[in-house]
């Protein structure tokens, strides 16, 4: 076990549940994919508006709150900055129950040799890329067969195999969070990504600011094998675009060769192209790692916002001095710096 750091930060914290509308299920009433909300408040706060911690995968909320060698995540980090936070537990994941007879079918749970490719790449052969070889910041084993990765293997689960409608859901119960706590920063990561870019969507005027972790992606992403397919640019559910689409085949697309063999095609909307009006009403930061396979398309989701006008900046942690990051920068090594590059962003809005 690693060492318990604790929260150093005087203040109050408590939790709460959104959503769940009441369905019938096989022994009575039951709630349909409420979401689990903790939230802590310091005693002073140094930041005007809350951030809303979103996680990726099939993690929870808990990747926010420790790491897997027991050091304080990025919640206890903020807090102790002035920020106050919620941490959220997407819809069927942590402990946001997820039962097939309520939520519909799931996915199969993500395993080592899926999740090792986009964690802890190999430097050579299947699964390796380009920056692989710079990758410093892992806690465990440079392999995710080590008793220090189980710590954070253990909190890996399934996702609804309906994906459509797991990003419906997440963006209810996301706009539901904001209508409660009103203006908000988002800070999303990987597989959050989709759902709190349509909650965002359904709530521009509750949106301070958007941070986009290495959401998944890159846009129009295609993946059969793990059920994906961002139909909408950024997710599989509907986004407000304007003129408006009724249908994701209503998006004209055109796809970019990459410049060099092995780099990943861009798909973006045909000119003139549709706006997302609503998530161009507040900045958005697209942050990547170094050492993750995600910097190799982080500027096709640059793209594809700026595309459809937003106000977008792209922000890789080694142009701020931040080096030997994956795409699991919250909860390595030296995450205390990877957040300050967040905090910097968000602190000049």
């Amino acid at each position: 076990m690693g060492e318990d750091h604790g929260w150093t930060a005087s203040g109050r914290r408590g939790s709460f549940w959104v959503g769940g509308e009441r369905v019938e299920g096989p022994l009575g009433t039951v709630l349909r994919g409420p979401m689990y909300v903790e939230w802590y408040e310091p005693e002073e706060r140094r930041f005007p508006v809350p951030l809303v911690l979103v996680h990726g995968g099939g993690g929870q909320g808990l990747d926010y709150l420790t790491t897997p060698d027991g050091r304080p995540g990025w919640a206890p980090l903020l807090v102790d900055q002035g920020y106050a936070v919620y941490v959220v537990d997407r819809p069927g994941h942590g402990r946001s129950p997820h039962h097939p007879d309520v939520l519909g079918p799931m996915s199969p749970v993500l395993g080592t040799e899926f999740l090792e490719p986009i964690f802890v790449p190999p430097t050579e052969g299947p699964g390796s890329h380009p920056t692989a070889h710079l990758h410093t910041q892992w806690p465990g084993a440079r392999k995710l067969d080590d008793p220090l990765s189980d710590q954070w293997l253990a909190s890996s689960g399934p996702v609804l195999a309906n994906q459509p409608e797991m990003h419906a859901l997440e963006q209810a119960r996301l706009a539901a969070l904001l209508d409660r706590i009103g203006p908000a920063v988002i800070v999303a990561h990987s597989a959050g990504g989709p759902g709190a870019f349509l909650a965002a969507d359904a709530r521009p005027h509750l949106v301070k600011a958007f941070v986009a972790l290495e959401v998944l992606g890159p846009p129009f992403l295609k993946m059969p094998e793990a059920g994906l397919d961002l139909t909408w640019g950024i997710a599989s559910a509907p986004f407000t675009f304007d003129p408006p689409a009724v249908s994701a085949d209503e998006l004209r697309l055109v796809t970019h060769e990459p410049p060099a063999d092995g780099g990943i095609p861009m798909t973006l909307q045909e000119e003139p192209a549709r706006r997302l009006a609503n998530l161009s009403r507040f900045p958005i930061a697209v942050v990547s790692a170094p050492a993750s396979p995600f910097v190799h398309f982080d500027g096709h989701l640059v793209a594809f916002l700026e595309q459809a006008g937003c106000d977008v900046a792209l922000v890789r942690l080694a142009d701020h001095g931040v080096h030997g990051n994956g795409h699991g920068m919250i909860i390595e090594k030296n995450n205390a710096d990877a957040l300050r590059v967040v905090t910097d962003w968000i602190a000049g809005l």
